[in-house]
C-alpha cells in the first residue's frame, strides 16, 4: 500500500501566498508610516514550522533602507493584523527584506542596450 502523500509542502505555499495578500492590504490600508510609500511585496518565504516569514519587497519611490527599517519596526503591528485574518495556529514573525531583483534586471537591460549600441557603432 503506497504511503499517503503529505499536503504540508503545498500548505506552506498557500500560507505564504495568503500572508502576502493580507500584508499587501494591511500595508496599504492600515500602516500610516510616511517612510513606507508605494511598496510591492514580491514574495513570502515561510519556515516549515511557521515561526518566521521572510517578506521580500520592492519600492517604486522612496529609500529602500528607510522603507525596510519602517516595515521591520511595524512588523509586530502587521503580525497582529495577520492574527485577526489568518486561521492558523502560529502566525510567523515577519522579517522584511528589500528585493533587488527588479533593480538588477534594470541594470542588466541597460548593459545590454549599451552593448547593442556599441556593436552597431563598430559595424558602421
Amino acid at each position: 500500500m503506497p504511503a499517503k502523500k503529505s499536503s504540508a509542502p503545498n500548505r506552506g505555499f498557500k500560507v505564504a501566498d495568503q500572508i502576502q495578500r493580507d500584508l499587501t492590504e494591511l500595508i496599504a490600508r492600515e500602516l500610516k508610516d510616511p517612510r513606507v510609500g508605494m511598496v510591492t511585496l514580491q514574495s513570502v518565504e515561510v519556515t516549515p514550522d511557521y515561526a518566521h516569514a521572510k517578506v521580500y519587497f520592492s519600492v517604486l519611490v522612496g529609500d529602500p533602507q528607510e522603507t525596510q527599517d519602517a516595515l521591520n519596526q511595524a512588523a509586530g503591528f502587521l503580525r497582529n493584523g495577520l492574527f485577526k485574518r489568518l486561521h492558523i495556529h502560529t502566525v510567523p514573525t515577519l522579517h522584511f527584506l528589500f528585493d533587488r531583483t527588479t533593480e538588477r534586471a534594470a541594470d542588466m537591460n541597460a548593459l545590454i542596450a549599451q552593448a547593442v549600441a556599441s556593436r552597431s557603432k563598430n559595424e558602421d
